[in-house]
């Protein structure tokens, strides 16, 4: 048996800190940035309230991430805010890997300003560009809403040096109560920090990654339905592709996106060996 194990975890839970016989925080940041700081708001209309936080941060060119609790009131949202001329999407369960890449990157780009979701905390996001995350019915005791839960969706706004989070909420649970608790704690040894070492926070910067089929979608639009674009790549457009994947998978892994750097090496994998293939042919 292993005598000697550290455990990493950005949310560890009652049963991790239990057995944990020494933990350490790492709770100060390379960029300064600190925990966003978290407002309460009425959940009484809170949509007009959300529409003109919304329209603040599409001045300044930041994003938004909306979290609510069902499905229906999700697409309900969506489409009162696209009636109102907002630039949202709604991120659901059902979208693939790969479209809800394309979907994230796609908000960073700046093509739509809102993405609304249920669960945005499986999603892995780290979107320096969100400076606000707003969640409706925060008071509504469950999974979605517990104390862990409401502070690792606050977090989606800590990589903006504006970050901020609404809760909007008739009254005050336990898990906001604990969750605010939690985020003062941290705000607090983060603030003195920055200001015993002339800190001043930044926004991160991070690269936007070019979507794996880009660099052939335009130019095969129009081939055949059901077949692979890249069967019909001339073994020179071959190679430049491999070439861009590459330089993509570097970027990913520099940015600590292990995950979409994966995916680029499968796709560089995928295209030599049938670029072998083809060249026995």
């Amino acid at each position: 048996l292993i005598s000697q194990i550290i455990y990493v975890s950005a949310t560890p839970s009652v049963y991790e800190l239990k057995r944990s016989s020494q933990i350490a925080e790492q709770l100060i940041r390379p960029t300064g940035l600190v925990d966003p700081r978290i407002k309460i708001k009425p959940a009484t209309r809170p949509v007009d309230d959300l529409l003109e936080e919304i329209k603040k941060r599409v001045e300044k060119s930041q994003r938004v991430l909306v979290t609510t609790l069902t499905k229906r009131m999700a697409e309900d949202l969506t489409a009162y805010l696209e009636d109102l001329e907002v630039r949202v999407r709604y991120l659901h369960s059902e979208v693939e890997t790969l479209e809800r890449s394309k979907i994230l990157r796609e908000l960073r780009l700046g093509q739509f300003d809102v993405l609304v979701g249920i669960n945005l905390l499986r999603e892995g996001l780290d979107l320096p560009e969100v400076s606000l995350v707003a969640i409706l019915d925060a008071d509504k005791e469950g999974f979605l809403r517990s104390e862990t839960s409401l502070i690792q969706t606050a977090g989606r706004a800590s990589r903006n040096v504006d970050g901020e989070v609404i809760l909007y909420a008739d009254e005050i649970t336990s898990s906001i109560e604990r969750a605010l608790k939690e985020t003062r704690r941290r705000r607090k040894i983060q603030l003195q920090y920055n200001r015993s070492h002339n800190i001043t926070p930044k926004t991160i910067k991070k690269a936007i990654l070019a979507d794996i089929e880009t660099y052939t979608a335009d130019k095969y639009e129009k081939m055949a339905v059901g077949e692979e674009k890249t069967d019909y790549l001339p073994p020179s457009e071959v190679s430049r592709l491999v070439e861009v994947l590459k330089r993509n998978m570097r970027r990913a892994a520099e940015n600590l996106e292990f995950e979409r750097a994966a995916q680029f090496r499968d796709r560089i994998k995928e295209l030599t060996k049938k670029s072998i293939i083809n060249k026995n042919w």
